[in-house]
This record gives structure tokens, C-alpha cells and sequence, in this order.
């Protein structure tokens, strides 16, 4: 009897999991309340990268001065805008659909939720089915976190995902949230011409992240003209009027901080993170353990506390990307399917490769400097400006460098960190080294194309 393998959650970590383990032979059920494909990727991720693409033309064209062009004021067409990234979402749900209906996995409309170890319960639009299972995958995903002092209406206090499809676009903004999600959002609106303000908990746009990347993109924010409030932490948000008397239908936003000052336009966004969907599951009834912030704990293999139990994606704690989310899947289906017991290599999440999608573009891999410092390990750090490349001269975009670390004895890579065009393209080539424990040499010797931007990461290598 083959394997019944039932998912919640049809979003990449799901969707993935489910073909793997169809192909290996699993008799496989997906479950799923919004759109196959998942809500955070299609909701949140593709909209906005289709929007950061299109702002991103409209600041090429701003700079085509400078590459021998008369310079024209682009325009936005907010209806093709829309029904551009309205194609991208359905083409990719669909794509994912027919691949999982061509592996003969079922696919079930509606609600899930654990009735028992072995059974979940689920609400469609015509009643409700009980599933048995022998293994299962919680692959739910997340959802904005909204704090109590905020009150979205969806018109002019905005989560992330209030954003898209573009209604109108703001004459002015505030976002509240520094992480690799707000600053896209502030990259976003700035590109459409947006008088926008950044609210910033800390002395640094991305905290966490290498300093000296993340001064590249303050300075880039300061030239857009981004108003950056460092050091303020957010505590309330609310609609007035013209007079700055509290109006739910008024048409100024006022962002007030825990140090007094505050922030007025005419939209706010809130994107200070996510939450997990772990909650409507009923995972006690199946014994699974839930931690106090809402995620599932799992081991190596996504196993959860109950041993034929697994969860993956966002509600994992891990790396909330869709990276990680889809080889999550791969590694559920495998172990599932019993091929762990081969040659079977473990997920190292700190050698995921990530990007944020600003312009310039960021994307880091692996250990970071300051990181290296702060345990006193040591290591060699190269750094190559892209100014002293032909390809960025001749693209009339010199800004942001690479940066590789090494270890200084066996001139392992270790990690890097690239800012500039394409760099989440770039840095794939220094992902691959880091999972594969190549050497600085190797990326030396290796003869790459010329003129182009990758040259550079063979300079900083050598």
C-alpha cells in the first residue's frame, strides 16, 4: 500500500514536497484554503518584486542621460501595471496546479485542520471530509504581524499586502520597519515618485546585516531624497485631518515614536515582520509541539515532535524564503519516502544564500564579517568596487562592490556579500562555492565572460 502523505499548505515548501514525494511513489493530498503556489509567495513576494521591476525601469530611464539617450519622464499605467502582475500570479498558480495534477496529487479546497495523530479534518465548499494519513506536512506559512497600537483599514494604514494590486500610489509615505522587507518597500514607492519616510528602530537600515552594505543603501535612500528617522521605534499610528485632530476618515496618517517625534503623509505601511499560521490547526489534537512564538520545531530532517509529522516553510522558524521553503519540501518528500537512509545531505541553513531586491540590489551568502568578528574566528576579507569593471561602466551603474571572505589557511570561501546590479543573480556563483568548499583559487582559475559583472568576483576572490 503506497504512502498517504497529506500537506496543509499548498505554497512552495507544500507544493514541492508533494511532486517529490508523488514521483517517489506517495499517495498524496494537498490541502489548501487560498491559491495553489501559496498566499505569502503569490500575495506578497511576486506582486512586489513585479512592482520593484517596474520601478526599477522607471529609474533606468531617469539615468539614460547618461548612456547617450535623451532623457523622457516615465509614466505609470496603473491598469496594465495590475493586470501585468495579476498574469504573473496566475500563470504561476496555474503552472503549479498542472504540474501537481500531472503527478496525480489530489488537490482539496478548503480549510485543514489535525482531529487526531492520523486524520485531519477539512471544511470545503461542500461540506466537510476527514483525510487519513501515515505522514503528514504542515507547510502554512505566515501572515503580516500587526501589533496591538496598529490598526490597518486597508485605505490608508496599509500591511504589506494591502499594497497590491497598486490602487493608486501614494504622494507621500511612511514605513515603518527597516528589515529587508521595508526598505523594498521604501525602494518601491521612491521609484514611483513617492515622498517617502523611513522609520528606523535602530542606527542602521537592515539590522543584522554587514554595515558597510547597508550604508550603501542609506546613502542611495538619501539621494532618492528618503527621509530616514533613525532611532525610533514606532507606537502609534492614526488617521487625521487637516487640522491633526484624530479622524478615522481622514486623509493624513500620523506615525507618532517612542521618543516624541513623529511622521505625517498620506499613507503608512506597516512592515515590521510576520507571524506563523500555526494557529487553527489543531496540532495539540495531533500532539504537535508549538513554541511560544507560534513556530514549529523541527529537526534536521523538518520533523516535527511526532515522529511522522513534519513541518517546513515560514512556521519552522527558519529562513522565511521561498528558498528555503521549496528544498525543505524536497528534503520532507525524501525522508518521507525513506531515501534519507542513502546518501542524504542535511539542509545548512547557514549557507543559504539570500537577496533583498533595493536598487542596488543586495544578496549575501554564508558567514558574514561582522559575524567573523564578533566570534574572533579569522578570516580574509577581499573586496572589489564594481566602479573598476567595464560591464558596470559600460551599464552606467558603478555603484556597490563585491566582497568575499576566506579562510586565510586553506583559502576556503566562506561567504560574501554583493551590492549592485544583478547581485542576486552574482550570488549564485559564491552560493555554490560555500555549499561546495571551493577555494579562493578555484574562482580565480575559472575563465568567465568578458566584459561582464562577474568578473568582479573573480578579482575579489584573487
Amino acid at each position: 500500500m503506497a504512502e498517504r502523505f497529506v500537506i496543509i499548505g499548498g505554497g512552495p515548501a507544500g507544493n514541492v514536497a508533494a511532486t517529490y514525494a508523488a514521483r517517489l511513489g506517495a499517495e498524496v493530498t494537498v490541502v489548501e484554503r487560498d491559491v495553489i503556489g501559496g498566499a505569502a509567495h503569490l500575495w506578497d513576494c511576486i506582486p512586489s518584486k513585479s512592482m520593484i521591476a517596474t520601478g526599477g525601469a522607471m529609474s533606468f530611464m531617469r539615468r539614460s542621460e547618461g548612456m547617450g539617450l535623451e532623457q523622457e519622464e516615465p509614466t505609470i499605467d496603473t491598469t496594465a501595471l495590475t493586470a501585468r502582475i495579476d498574469q504573473i500570479k496566475g500563470k504561476m498558480s496555474g503552472n503549479t496546479t498542472e504540474l501537481l495534477e500531472s503527478q496525480n496529487v489530489r488537490l482539496v479546497r478548503g480549510s485543514g485542520r489535525f482531529t487526531g495523530p492520523h486524520t485531519v479534518e477539512v471544511e470545503t465548499a461542500s461540506g466537510v471530509e476527514v483525510i487519513e494519513f501515515d505522514s503528514a506536512l504542515v507547510s502554512t506559512g505566515s501572515r503580516p504581524r500587526i501589533p496591538d497600537w496598529c490598526h490597518p483599514d486597508g485605505e490608508r494604514i496599509l500591511t504589506t499586502r494591502d499594497c497590491y494590486p497598486p490602487r493608486i500610489f501614494p504622494e507621500s509615505v511612511t514605513v515603518v520597519g527597516s528589515g529587508v522587507t521595508g526598505v523594498e518597500f521604501v525602494h518601491m514607492f521612491s521609484s514611483f515618485g513617492s515622498k517617502v519616510t523611513l522609520v528606523v528602530s535602530r542606527q542602521q537600515v537592515l539590522p543584522g546585516k554587514d554595515p558597510e552594505v547597508a550604508s550603501v543603501l542609506e546613502s542611495e535612500f538619501m539621494q532618492r531624497g528618503v527621509k530616514l528617522l533613525m532611532g525610533a521605534r514606532a507606537e502609534a499610528i492614526e488617521r487625521i485631518d487637516a487640522d491633526g485632530t484624530p479622524d478615522p476618515d481622514g486623509d493624513r496618517v500620523i506615525v507618532r515614536c517612542d521618543d516624541g517625534r513623529s511622521v505625517t503623509s498620506s499613507h503608512a505601511v506597516l512592515a515590521i515582520g510576520s507571524i506563523p499560521n500555526t494557529d487553527e490547526l489543531g496540532l495539540e489534537s495531533a500532539g504537535v509541539h508549538v513554541n511560544d512564538w507560534g513556530y514549529v520545531d523541527i529537526n534536521h530532517h523538518c520533523v516535527t515532535n511526532v515522529g511522522h509529522i513534519y513541518a517546513a516553510g515560514d512556521i519552522s522558524g527558519k529562513l522565511p524564503l521561498s528558498s528555503v521553503a521549496s528544498i525543505q519540501g524536497r528534503k520532507v518528500a525524501e525522508h518521507v519516502m525513506g531515501l534519507h537512509t542513502r546518501s542524504h545531505r542535511h539542509l545548512d541553513y547557514d549557507k543559504a544564500a539570500s537577496a533583498i531586491f533595493t536598487e542596488p540590489e543586495i544578496a549575501d551568502v554564508g558567514l558574514a564579517e561582522a559575524e567573523a568578528f564578533a566570534s574572533g574566528r579569522k578570516i580574509r576579507v577581499t573586496k572589489v568596487p564594481f566602479s573598476a569593471t567595464a560591464k558596470a561602466m559600460i551599464n552606467n551603474d558603478t555603484r556597490g562592490f563585491v566582497k568575499i571572505i576566506s579562510d586565510p589557511a586553506t583559502g576556503v570561501i566562506l561567504g560574501g556579500s554583493i551590492v549592485g546590479r544583478h547581485a542576486a543573480e552574482l550570488i549564485s556563483v559564491i552560493a555554490v562555492a560555500v555549499t561546495a568548499g571551493l577555494t579562493v583559487t578555484d574562482l580565480v582559475e575559472s575563465i568567465l565572460v568578458h566584459p561582464a559583472l562577474s568578473e568582479a568576483l573573480a578579482e575579489a576572490a584573487e
